[in-house]
């Protein structure tokens, strides 16, 4: 079974995922990727490459994967 993000942005075409690992001495990290979605014909396929009019919203998503992030790691702060 393939790992899922824990979390997901979209915003237009720009998407950004949240990948959720755990260090050996078990602590979380956090990773993100963020591509584009273009189609190719009738498929869907994704970039990590952006163009200057993809960069505001490259930026929107970064700025809310980061929020999610610490969000959530204070969340997971407050339960322990």
């Amino acid at each position: 079974m393939a790992t899922q993000p824990v979390h997901t942005i979209r915003l237009g075409l720009i998407k950004a995922s949240v990948w959720k690992n755990e260090t050996p001495s078990g602590a979380v990290r956090h990773n993100v990727t963020i591509v584009r979605l273009y189609k190719d014909d009738d498929e869907w396929k994704q970039t990590t490459t952006f163009g200057r009019e993809d960069l505001p919203l490259v930026v929107k998503v970064a700025d809310q994967a980061h929020t999610w992030i610490f969000e959530s790691s204070s969340k997971d702060a407050e339960g322990r």
